[in-house]
């Protein structure tokens, strides 16, 4: 799975205008770092690509400092438009009896080559700024509470982050899922 030249040029160019458009998520990291690593990993600029296409507006976040690789969150205002109204995994939209929605979160994000935001990673997410004060975002869950039926979300109201949980086969035209991806 790999863009076009178009594509790549289309999509290094929205990256970019967004890497300069928002310094304060990544102040010491340097758009001249950020742009051979992506010219030399095809199959991510695609994943990347993915998460542009369903409105998640990726942008670096970090740096991993063990890997060396470049942390993309999705960070878009609102969990991402094209990633809302799913389940939380394949079991949750099995076991609904009526009203299945198309997807669920888990395989939608490993066909994209994503992973879920954990907890802490959505916490970091909104020492950025505010995000998801209309809509919610599924949350990689611990496998304790998803063995019990249940799966973690976060919303940022009244000024806090919230993480709540709900049934795993529950789904809501509010709800999505942001990402990560390291480059």
């Amino acid at each position: 799975m790999t863009l076009t030249p178009q594509q790549q040029e289309e999509l290094i160019k929205t990256l970019k205008n967004r890497f300069d458009k928002h310094m304060n998520r990544h102040a010491d990291i340097d758009w001249k770092q950020v742009l051979p690593k992506l010219e030399c990993n095809p199959n991510k600029m695609w994943s990347l690509n993915e998460m542009e296409q369903t409105g998640g507006e990726p942008d670096v976040v970090g740096l991993d400092k063990e890997t060396g690789e470049f942390i993309f969150y999705d960070c878009s205002a609102e969990s991402p438009s094209g990633r809302r109204s799913t389940c939380y995994d394949k079991e949750g939209l099995e076991s609904r009896k009526q009203h299945k929605p198309d997807h669920n979160a888990i395989d939608l994000a490993t066909a994209m080559g994503i992973e879920l935001l954990t907890v802490e990673q959505y916490y970091n997410l909104q020492t950025l700024g505010e995000f998801d004060t209309k809509t919610s975002s599924w949350l990689k869950t611990p496998k304790e509470v998803r063995q019990l039926g249940g799966a973690l979300f976060g919303d940022y109201r009244y000024g806090k982050v919230f993480i709540y949980h709900n049934g795993a086969q529950s789904y809501y035209a509010a709800r999505g899922f942001r990402g990560i991806l390291k480059v």
